[in-house]
């Protein structure tokens, strides 16, 4: 087995919240060396995002919150004053020697501390350095400060989330995660392992510009060309889908079930397992387009049907003939799926203020390379001596008086 796969790389991580530090732990998954820089004294907006906070070996709630701990994995903290002449040196010798720095700073706000791409790369020619903004680093907004959930109305994506106007809860509906915080994370990811595969044929680093309304305008897809090629906006349909029918959630006899048939030929095994073989023949039903078309009708004569047995039983028919349905599930449910722990998506880390924390595992498998140990997410400031001493080889003496004039 092969060392990990990022194993020769170190990250320079100057974000907060959610889409840059997600960047940042994927890297440390795939073996790079993160160095997460944070403000003295209080780090990372989300440690204090609780509760729920962490708990200790005791039962007692510790200061690392729930939020921070999703983001920040296999990291090193490293708090830092960028405000102060001797941050902005500390900054400049990391990026001397690192791959990557990652931030997410206002527009032109690290410009003003000498800490923006072009000083750094001058500094260091092969550094790739990953902006990430809310509306990038240029048009009309690009000054404008952009959080997750103004971002998914923005995009589109709330018109397209949720039942529709005239349904019982109808409206628009955000994610029940940060969606767009989330998607540019992993495309700021691609960027940078773009950027470095393209540094082995040049020798040189970039710029990468990153907008979370880019982002999660391109991640529409479907509903995107759905527009471009109709002139119409699409409308929310609820958990129906505006393209494939039957594809949508059903009530049976105990709850609800997803019912995901892709093609004709799945629908006329449903129909046949669900003993209704004459609706896969129906002109109005025979095909996915005849069955859009005719939406209404076949989803009342489906709806009957469903209701007529429960989860287990429709479960059991429609799995044997290979027709894609299944339950929905809350969070601790789906944690607790035999499937889900099979794959080693939970993970149990060391960590020195609770003793032992769960957390999720990275879901990529590499049969060339091998995992990092997973290390816990790091408590604030927890190695800055470290860093200090190791990479910019400073003694004990000049890291105590920088920490006494609050400079890290």
């Amino acid at each position: 087995m092969n060392s990990p796969a990022l194993a020769n790389l170190r990250v320079l991580d100057m974000t907060r919240i959610l889409a840059g530090p997600w960047c940042g732990q994927m890297l440390a998954d795939l073996g790079a060396e993160v160095i997460k820089i944070e403000k003295p004294g209080s780090g990372d907006d989300t440690r204090a995002w609780g509760p729920p906070f962490l708990k200790d070996s005791a039962g007692n709630p510790t200061s690392e919150a729930a939020y921070y701990l999703a983001a920040n994995r296999g990291k090193k903290s490293v708090t830092v004053d960028i405000s102060r002449p001797e941050g902005q040196e500390i900054i400049r010798a990391l990026a001397a020697q690192s791959d990557v720095l990652l931030e997410n700073y206002k527009l032109g706000q690290l410009a003003k501390y000498g800490l923006d791409y072009a000083r750094l790369s001058a500094i260091n020619p092969r550094l790739i350095y990953c902006s990430i903004t809310g509306f990038g680093q240029t048009g009309p907004d690009a000054h404008k400060a952009g959080y997750d959930f103004m971002i998914q109305g923005l995009s589109g994506f709330m018109s397209i989330t949720g039942q529709a106007d005239d349904q019982a809860g109808g409206g628009p509906q955000k994610a029940g995660v940060a969606i767009s915080d989330l998607f540019t994370g992993l495309h700021a990811t691609i960027g940078v392992l773009a950027a470095l595969e393209q540094r082995h044929t040049t020798g040189l680093g970039q710029y990468i510009d990153l907008a979370l309304l880019d982002v999660m305008v391109s991640s529409l897809a479907n509903m995107n060309s759905n527009y471009l090629a109709s002139g119409k906006p699409p409308v929310r349909w609820g958990n129906a889908h505006p393209n494939i029918v039957p594809y949508q959630t059903f009530a049976v006899a105990d709850g609800h079930i997803i019912l995901a048939v892709g093609n004709d030929a799945q629908f006329k095994k449903f129909c046949n397992a669900a003993g209704c073989p004459d609706l896969s023949n129906d002109p109005r039903f025979a095909t996915n387009p005849a069955r859009v078309q005719h939406r209404a009708e076949l989803i009342s004569l489906l709806s009957s049907l469903m209701l007529t047995r429960s989860k287990a039983d429709w479960m059991a028919v429609l799995e044997k003939v290979n027709v894609p349905c299944g339950p929905i599930d809350n969070i601790a449910q789906a944690l607790h799926n035999p499937q889900v722990l099979a794959r080693g998506m939970l993970q149990n880390i060391s960590h020195p203020a609770a003793g032992m924390v769960q957390l999720i595992a990275n879901p990529i498998k590499m049969s060339g390379s091998s995992s990092t140990a997973p290390t816990h997410p790091p408590l604030l400031s927890e190695h800055t001596d470290q860093v200090l001493r190791e990479k910019l080889k400073l003694d004990q003496t000049h890291i105590d008086t920088l920490r006494a004039k609050g400079v890290v």
